[in-house]
């Protein structure tokens, strides 16, 4: 039988990423999916979501990234909330990117706050833990990976039974796993330089970063390039049960 995954999408597309590559639901799909399977997306930004009976069609979601706060309460993310909590006991294979990576630890009981440092934006590399579970260990990564990172928000405090397993110098909890079916990766392995120097300019339009912070963050994006293959590889991985 055909695998069958889903995207909660938790942000609006930007009118250029809609126009070059679209959508940003797209460009999740076209790094994860492979031939056969069937992947929906669910704008849960705008209140659309599964409904309870469809759930157990489904093999995997991932949770992106949004511009909203994983420690806020609009009444979507209340409801997303429910929802994660509900594939939780499900034991469906969950996979949260950045506002994703958050809001997984929110549900599980952990807790998400602003970042002491401030935004982390542009490319950073982060450290494996070196015990890593074993099905992550038989990928045979490196010790160290680098990303592109955007977010202004991290997980403070994990929740009971969840595992730290990479981190770097400006955040402790950059990816984690609980048990064998939830992953969270506080980068973006999806984003293209691309996307992240367009993004940069949308949160200096938007009164999010001021003008010195968007050259400091193009200037960092331009030092190193992001291992999107070894990502792709940790994502794919996951979420199809391979680990």
């Amino acid at each position: 039988m055909a695998k069958r995954f889903a995207v909660l999408m938790c942000a609006e597309d930007s009118e250029y990423t809609k126009k070059v590559y679209g959508g940003y639901s797209e460009v999740f799909v076209r790094m994860l999916a492979e031939e056969g399977e069937t992947w929906d997306v669910y704008k849960v930004v705008r209140r659309e979501f599964p409904e309870d009976h469809e759930l157990a069609l489904y093999d995997g979601f991932v949770i992106t990234g949004s511009c909203s706060d994983a420690h806020g309460n609009d009444i979507w993310v209340r409801d997303l909330l429910n929802l994660l909590r509900k594939l939780h006991s499900m034991n469906k294979k969950l996979l949260g990117i950045c506002f994703g990576h958050q809001i997984l630890a929110r549900a599980l009981g952990g807790k998400v706050t602003r970042s002491p440092t401030g935004w982390d934006i542009g490319v950073r590399t982060i450290t494996l833990s070196p015990s890593l579970p074993f099905s992550l260990s038989c990928l045979d990564l490196p010790s160290r990976l680098s990303i592109i990172e955007c977010h202004r928000d991290e997980i403070r405090e994990l929740p009971a039974k969840a595992e730290v397993i990479a981190w770097s110098d400006k955040t402790g909890i950059e990816v984690f796993k609980y048990g064998d079916h939830i992953m969270g990766i506080q980068g973006h392995p999806e984003y293209s330089k691309d996307i992240l120097l367009h993004l940069i300019d949308r949160l200096i339009q938007q009164n999010f970063i001021i003008d010195t912070v968007g050259v400091q963050a193009r200037e960092r994006a331009a030092l190193w390039e992001p291992d999107k293959e070894a990502w792709k590889k940790v994502c794919v991985s996951f979420l199809k049960g391979r680990l």
